[in-house]
């Protein structure tokens, strides 16, 4: 089996994880056990201080999850140390370890890849290349992680319910006026800048860094106990069949491959009518 995420050590302290999971980043069941055993090691190694998530595709970030697969398989997944599923104890423990995780957002971060950026503790995208998206509810389904609950943090009441009930794509500009990014920089700027960044960061003491990240986290983060009821209506509301109407009809038009409905999405489910 191809393994989905490279590391590579640039300097001591500091990690940098390349995405890849040909066509377009789509996350799987690999996916997630490959960020488990990531999240287990960053947990309990003594020297890392920073993580930076890239991808190698520049047009996909992380697509989406791969709605092909049988959403029992998913369900029936054992549960993770946090006694979530393995996705939702993936995430929460992400955002929890003891190191600084930057994800540099080149390409389409919708769906699970959004809720993936969201764990991470900073955001930096392309200004020209990055979009971000939380599509479900344009096809019928609820946001399975719960996004909601970290984008009413970050971006208030209001446009945490413009972005998941719009189900529009967010252009790394708007993301970044609305808090869902740190920043959009020029994407000849984006690696060196992060790069200098999480350098910065390995530079300074793990004691400092993971203490004061801590106190942030005490402030900042939801609860575990909001994210397992919707993954549960996640599942239900994608076995319902309007639902799966909206869905075939998407995959009829390119959903999951190279296509203009994956550039676009936002635009094609404003008009998945079941």
């Amino acid at each position: 089996m191809t393994r989905q995420i490279r590391l590579e050590y640039p300097a001591p302290g500091y990690w940098h994880a390349t995405l890849s999971n040909p066509p377009i980043n789509l996350i799987d069941l690999d996916t997630i056990a490959e960020l488990d055993e990531l999240v287990t090691r960053l947990e309990s190694d003594p020297d890392v201080k920073v993580i930076v998530f890239a991808s190698a595709d520049p047009e996909f970030f992380l697509a989406h999850y791969d709605v092909l697969i049988d959403k029992a398989r998913t369900a029936a997944m054992p549960k993770g140390p946090t006694g979530m599923h393995p996705w939702l104890d993936v995430l929460a423990r992400l955002s929890r370890i003891p190191a600084v995780s930057i994800a540099a957002i080149r390409g389409r971060a919708r769906g699970a890849g959004s809720e993936f950026a969201l764990a991470c503790d900073m955001r930096f995208a392309s200004s020209e290349k990055a979009i971000l998206a939380q599509f479900e509810v344009g096809v019928g389904a609820v946001p399975g992680a719960n996004p909601m609950a970290r984008l009413a943090h970050l971006l208030g009441r209001g446009r945490a319910l413009e972005v998941v009930l719009g189900a529009d794509d967010i252009p790394a500009e708007l993301a970044e006026r609305y808090g869902y990014i740190n920043r959009a920089l020029p994407d000849a700027e984006l690696d060196g800048f992060v790069d200098r960044f999480a350098r910065r960061l390995a530079g300074f003491e793990k004691y400092a860094l993971a203490e004061t990240k801590r106190f942030v986290d005490q402030l900042s983060l939801p609860d575990d106990s909001v994210f397992p009821p919707a993954l549960d209506q996640f599942f239900a509301s994608t076995a319902r069949p309007a639902t799966r109407e909206r869905m075939a009809r998407l995959l009829g038009l390119g959903l999951q491959t190279r296509s203009d409905v994956e550039r676009e999405l936002g635009r094609y489910v404003d008009t998945a009518e079941p």
